[in-house]
């Protein structure tokens, strides 16, 4: 066992050390959560200023494209204008690349009233139609109204799939269409600044972090800071779409073989996500808990110091100073004064440890006085293990018949009294609780024993035994065999039938004797009583294990067997029973030999606890086995 001071310090370094594990674990929760919360909060914004720029980027697109359409109009309009009044260039490719140069364009192309290319700048393309490609026919609904001027969005040409934006209209006398055709330069670039993959590689707020697009509808990677992401599928990185809606707020994944931390958001067509891997979001987290739990142990250590010093000073020296005095009243030496002053606690303690002394004093010569005015023979006794001597009224001597020698052995020292003890216990009376044999008494012992202190009270109830022994014969026990009577069968089935956890195998044999009434008419009532304690005699302690036997009156017995560990070694004992009616012999007056015969059935109780109905079965089967022999 451990002193005190060692309790104390064992104690706050534990208590100590465990709240600077609680308060770091509670610190490191937060800081994740702050990190979570932190990366959150910069995709948001980050995912804010991509839908600003591609907000603004589609107002400068639209913007462009309007300017764009405006020109290709305005263009188409005075090349149609100088070729009205210069005629002649019609006839000329290098007239007409001229006028295009001058005029910013890529290509004139000059249909006739049927649709059909006849001049231009690209003679490759002379004699297309209007049906000759989908591009084409965007513009053969001129052909039936000559009012319109259209311009097409930007789209492949027929003829080289290249990316051009064409405007076409009728001259002013109406007898051909200009169509221009310009690589749309400044659209194409306001259109890349559109792109996702553009304002990604804009993004420099962390270049620890990737950036995606994934396309609703696919899972295909339309953008990405990874270049060589974009064009895969999103589950080739670890994710999958039904994650990036599930979780708005943010969610660990293992993306591309690491674990990450990401946030999507819904943007158009697309989700927009930030991934970062979580060694980089919780980077900071190892040095900011190492540094704050060497500051925590260092104010534990010297708290934990501090207060063991000032408990082991105020408290433990004034326990052992009280444990000192305590230690010599439990020796017996009950003049010892108590008086403890370092505090007001111990100032009370001590007070109340000389009264509780004294109160012990006066009830000892309280308790000696009242066991002297009884008429009942009553002793008490107590000891502690920590003191050799053993306190004992006048009575105890007396009662337990000791000799003045004896006395004083036994009570200077407990441990022989423990051994006298131990020896009066190793005699209990049957039936009887915490009664014991004494030579010729009985006393009955009963002790206390509660943190090593022996309270004990023995009484001499040697006549109270013998005056119930008495009038229990009396009552229930047959006086022609010595068995239980019918009372004392009840009584003592209804005690076992109580606890029927306790019974075992069990089983009820209902007994009837054969041929009574032939012995008494041959040779006396004398003869049948003889006959009769002969079967007693048999079904007493019959079997191995426990047994209550009684006759319920004329030739009727019934035996209870109980406490067999199985049913094989119950209806071994059973079998006996058959051997003992066929080869048991009584003798009567002294003189003559008779065969000693009687019927018997029994039931195995199982688990009934009823037993006038198990005695009721197995008296039915006693009369059919009677009902057999006769037979024979």
């Amino acid at each position: 066992m451990q002193t005190l001071r060692n309790i104390i310090s064992r104690y706050m370094r534990t208590v100590t050390l465990l709240l600077v594990i609680a308060i770091l674990a509670l610190i490191l929760y937060f800081q994740i959560v702050h990190e979570r919360t932190r990366a959150y909060e910069t995709a948001t914004e980050t995912f804010r200023q991509i839908e600003q720029l591609l907000e603004q980027n589609q107002e400068e697109l639209a913007e462009t494209r309007e300017a764009y359409r405006q020109t290709c109009l305005h263009n188409a309009e005075a090349i149609a204008y100088i070729i009205e009044d210069n005629p002649f260039v019609l006839d000329s490719v290098e007239e007409l690349k001229k006028i295009a140069s001058l005029m910013e364009v890529d290509e004139i192309h000059i249909f006739d009233t049927t649709g059909r290319i006849y001049a231009g700048t690209h003679p490759e393309y002379y004699d297309f139609t209007f049906d000759s490609g989908e591009q084409m026919m965007f513009f053969k609904p001129m052909l039936t109204d000559k009012s319109l001027r259209l311009v097409q969005e930007i789209t492949p040409n027929t003829a080289e799939a290249k990316m051009m934006q064409y405007s076409a209209l009728w001259s002013k006398s109406g007898e051909f269409i200009v169509q221009v055709g310009m690589e749309p330069v400044n659209v194409l670039k306001v259109t890349e600044k559109n792109e996702l993959s553009y304002i990604f590689s804009l993004l420099r707020v962390n270049p620890d972090a990737n950036y995606y697009a994934v396309n609703k509808e696919t899972g295909e990677i339309v953008g990405s800071t990874d270049l060589s992401c974009v064009g895969k599928n999103l589950s080739e990185t670890g994710l999958s779409l039904d994650a990036l809606t599930t979780h708005e707020k943010g969610f660990h994944a293992n993306v591309n073989g690491e674990r990450s931390h990401c946030v999507f958001k819904e943007a158009g067509e697309n989700y927009i996500g930030r991934i970062l891997a979580c060694k980089d979001l919780y980077q900071r987290i190892p040095s900011n808990t190492a540094a704050l739990a060497v500051c925590l142990i260092t104010i534990a250590m010297i708290l934990s110091y501090v207060v063991t010093r000032y408990m082991n000073q105020y408290v433990v020296e004034g326990i052992q100073n009280i444990n000192g005095k305590l230690h010599s009243i439990a020796q017996g030496n009950l003049d010892e004064i108590v008086d403890i002053q370092s505090s007001v606690e111990f100032s009370e303690l001590s007070s109340y440890i000389n009264r509780m002394k004294q109160s012990l004093l006066d009830n000892n010569q309280k308790m000696s006085y009242v066991l002297s005015k009884t008429n009942m023979y009553i002793g008490v006794y107590e000891y502690n293990r920590h003191m050799r001597r053993v306190r004992f009224t006048q009575h105890i001597p007396r009662i337990l018949a000791l000799e003045p020698a004896e006395a004083e052995k036994l009570s200077s020292d407990y441990t022989s009294f423990q051994s006298f003890i131990s020896r009066l216990r190793s005699n209990p009376v049957a039936d009887e609780t915490n009664v014991f044999a004494l030579k010729d008494q009985y006393v009955k012992l009963e002790e206390l024993d509660k943190d090593n202190e022996i309270f004990g009270v023995i009484i001499d109830v040697t006549e109270d035994i013998r005056k119930r022994r008495k009038i229990e014969a009396e009552r229930d026990y047959d006086t022609l065999t010595g068995l239980y009577n019918r009372r004392g069968l009840e009584i003592r089935l209804s005690t076992l039938f109580g606890e029927p956890e306790s019974l075992g195998h069990s089983a009820v044999v209902m007994i009837d004797a054969d041929n009574l009434k032939t012995i008494n008419d041959t040779h006396g009532h004398d003869a049948g009583d003889a006959y009769l304690r002969e079967i007693a005699a048999l079904f007493r302690d019959f079997g191995p294990k426990s047994c209550v036997s009684a006759r319920l009156g004329g030739d009727e017995f019934i035996l209870f067997l109980y406490r067999y560990g199985s049913e094989q070694e119950l209806s071994d004992a059973l079998a006996v029973l058959t051997d003992l009616q066929n080869h048991s012999f009584a003798t009567l007056n002294g003189q003559v030999q008779v065969p000693l015969r009687f019927s018997f059935g029994y039931c195995l109780t199982g688990q009934s606890v009823d037993y006038e109905a198990l005695m009721k079965e197995a008296d039915e089967k006693m009369y059919e086995n009677k009902k057999e022999r006769k037979k024979l």
